[in-house]
């Protein structure tokens, strides 16, 4: 049984590089915290920090620390904030917010608890949210949290796959390497693969589906070269809202001096709505070279998205 998470205070501060006070219940709208400094049209309109972190810079500084003191709107407890991600949410009666940000520069001696003590916890504990659904706060109120879950769609394009001559191959490799950058950024996942044979109207359909479906990334592995079945760049790319020309284009200059034959490839990578998109060759050797160009932009690409500011 996971622990019970609650909240146990509800801080405002008029003035931003001060402390807050504690206060009976706190008003949540579009903005932020009703009559808090810190409210606005921005990312980061809530600030959150577990007691956990609390109690560790009160050992710390040798003294008694107040609710409120390292600037956060909601002091919560049975929950380690920082082991959160962006894109987490959670859940406080009516209310729903999404995380943004973990951490955030120091103010430094602008920083009322700084200034006391040399240190702050906020900086490197405290976390950050906007607000989804409005609502009122306040001390004892019941926290649920819920991760993030990144959906995933691997669609392998192979007329001799798909009637069973050969298995597939590619689309388990970007699984595979997917899976590794999902572990390292301990973010959770859920994938689905389809293996479909070079068909138009087949994959058109499945597009459309993951574009209502809300995937956060599609994958399609073959149909990327130009023989008379290659089709995939070609119906892709009118479902997107953005291209990302620039990955595809290093890619192909970084594995086209090497291998002239690499530049052949017609591989796209886009935006549709809220997914990532990208269209790979059918080989697994290529698979992992695109991977290895793809996988750090991904986390960048998703925060753009998403409206987070990751500078």
């Amino acid at each position: 049984m996971p622990n019970q998470i609650n909240v146990v205070s509800v801080n405002i501060s008029e003035k931003k590089g001060t402390i807050k006070v504690p206060v009976p219940s706190i008003e949540l709208n579009e903005f932020g915290v009703a009559n808090d400094a810190h409210a606005g049209n921005w990312h980061r309109q809530v600030s959150l920090l577990a007691d956990e972190s609390v109690q560790r810079f009160t050992h710390a500084a040798g003294r008694n620390i107040k609710y409120g003191e390292f600037a956060e709107n909601i002091t919560t407890k049975g929950l380690e904030l920082v082991n959160t991600h962006p894109l987490d949410k959670l859940y406080i009666g009516n209310v729903e917010l999404e995380i943004t940000q973990i951490g955030k520069e120091c103010h430094g001696t602008s920083c009322a608890i700084f200034k006391e003590v040399g240190n702050c916890v906020m900086p490197k504990e405290g976390i950050f949210a906007r607000v989804l659904k409005n609502g009122n706060v306040k001390a004892g109120d019941e926290v649920i949290y819920s991760p993030k879950v990144y959906k995933v769609l691997i669609i392998t394009l192979s007329d001799r796959a798909s009637r069973g001559e050969y298995s597939d191959r590619s689309g388990p490799k970007i699984e595979q390497l997917l899976t590794q950058f999902f572990n390292i950024e301990g973010w959770k996942y859920s994938v689905d693969r389809k293996l479909i044979p070079d068909d138009e109207n087949t994959l058109s359909s499945i597009l459309s589906e993951a574009r209502k479906a809300g995937y956060d990334m599609v994958f399609t592995t073959g149909g990327t070269g130009i023989g008379p079945r290659d089709i995939t760049p070609d119906v892709v790319k009118p479902f997107l809202d953005k291209e990302i020309p620039g990955i595809m284009e290093l890619i192909r200059f970084k594995y086209g001096s090497l291998k002239p034959n690499a530049l052949i490839s017609r591989a796209i990578a886009g935006v549709m709505q809220n997914t990532l998109v990208y269209t790979l060759p059918g080989s697994v050797k290529a698979v992992e070279e695109y991977l290895i160009e793809i996988v750090p932009t991904i986390r960048h690409c998703i925060y753009m998205i998403h409206s987070l500011d990751s500078h």
